[in-house]
């Protein structure tokens, strides 16, 4: 799923997402110190390109 995220990042935004490996199933996205994404709060891993649509948004 991260490196998924990670290329689809790469491509469609140009950026090269820092991995960070975390326990107990976290699966969580900050952009410039802000949480855009928490499996943790919704109970579920994003759709595809969710993450980028939220990044998009946000610039």
């Amino acid at each position: 799923m991260a490196a998924g995220l990670a290329a689809e990042l790469k491509e469609s935004l140009g950026v090269v997402p820092e991995l960070v490996q975390g326990k107990g199933g976290v699966f969580e996205v900050t952009a410039d110190g802000t949480l855009v994404f928490s499996k943790k709060k919704l109970d579920r891993f994003p759709a595809l390109g969710e993450i980028t649509k939220i990044l998009k948004e946000r610039m």
